[in-house]
């Protein structure tokens, strides 16, 4: 049913009762049952027609204020309790406006009260409907706010990602230049698994996280390509408790870090260094962490770009409970990429 429909079945309903009520007060003689009929259909009729007035002024953007509404229940009340008197009068003889006064009062009184009545139902009826409306407007404007901001999300990680693949292969193009001049069958190796490591990182642009087990194969892929160039001077060492394998991590994301570490660990030390890959749970987080011999503040001027890119790329991805932190002790320069496994 149409609200429409509600209104005229409880407007029927209402008044049918209004009347019935009236034939009870009179006792149910059969002479008083045509105007305890007329009493419903006049209200009906006055409380519709106000109904129309109240519409017209909502249409004009007009609110319908409580005093309007107390007034119109005096007026209606009024008017009904005249038609009524007038109506008794016609059908039965009876005049209410002699003898006692009292009895006319009493009437408008009733019927005002009634009018009231009917004004309150209806005014709450309509701020429940205001209300209902308004809630669904705000969840329509939180909804497409939330929309909006997923997708600004997602063009922020997009474009951060787009950053991290040219730096990625810019760093493997000078480690095969580098190679071409000493040994050709390496260097062939090593562009066939510098393709393999392109197919990864294009085909992951278009995910927003990858599982762990996926990154640590494009990450052995890159190892494998640098050990050409370093031999034994890089050392790789890798630990993964069980169930972690599987977790979700922004695409190059930990392949940053090892870069690094290669770039500041094994590529400035004369003996190289050992690359450790260690993920665990800790508290309900995974904790994943790349660390290398060396010194943290061996490296000044470095911008830091590609870790910031990581740290803003893990926190779109997995919330700001999200953290990358870098860190320093016992000779080790640590990265330690932190969320919560629910993320």
């Amino acid at each position: 049913m149409k609200r429409e429909h509600y209104f005229w079945l409880l407007q029927v309903l209402g008044w049918t009762g209004v009347a019935l009520f009236i034939a009870i007060v009179n006792k149910l003689r059969v002479m008083d049952m045509p105007l305890s009929g007329l009493c419903g259909i006049i209200g009906l009729a006055m409380t519709s027609l106000w109904r129309y007035c109240c519409k017209l002024r909502l249409l004009k953007g007009k609110r319908l204020e409580w005093q309007a509404a107390v007034a119109a229940a005096l007026a209606v009340g009024m008017v009904q309790a005249f038609a009524i008197a007038l109506l008794d009068r016609a059908i039965s003889g009876a005049n209410w406006f002699e003898g006692s006064p009292m009895w006319f009062l009493m009437m408008s009184s009733f019927w005002i009260g009634v009018m009231l009545a009917w004004n309150v139902c209806y005014m709450a009826a309509l701020s429940l409907r205001r209300n209902q409306r308004l809630e669904a407007e705000t969840l329509l404007l939180e909804a497409e706010t939330l929309r909006l901001e997923l997708l600004a999300k997602e063009a922020e990680l997009r474009a951060l990602q787009s950053q991290v693949n040219p730096h990625f292969f810019f760093n493997s193009l000078n480690s095969v230049r580098a190679l071409m001049y000493e040994d050709v069958d390496n260097a062939a190796d090593m562009i066939d698994r510098l393709a393999t490591l392109m197919r990864y990182t294009l085909m992951s642009t278009f995910s927003d996280c990858v599982p762990l087990q996926h990154e640590l194969d494009a990450v052995r892929a890159y190892l494998a390509i640098e050990q050409i160039r370093f031999e034994e001077r890089l050392r790789l060492h890798v630990e993964i408790e069980a169930g972690l394998a599987e977790v979700k991590i922004p695409p190059m994301a930990l392949q940053t870090l090892v870069e690094n570490a290669v770039k500041y660990g094994v590529e400035r030390r004369t003996e190289g260094s050992e690359i450790r890959i260690i993920a665990r749970h800790v508290e309900g987080c995974a904790m994943i962490e790349v660390a290398n011999q060396g010194k943290l503040l061996a490296n000044p001027n470095s911008t830091r770009v590609g870790v910031n890119n990581a740290r803003k790329r893990l926190e779109l991805a997995k919330g700001r409970q999200a953290t990358l932190d870098l860190s320093e002790q016992d000779g080790w320069v640590r990265a330690t990429l932190s969320f919560p496994l629910a993320a």
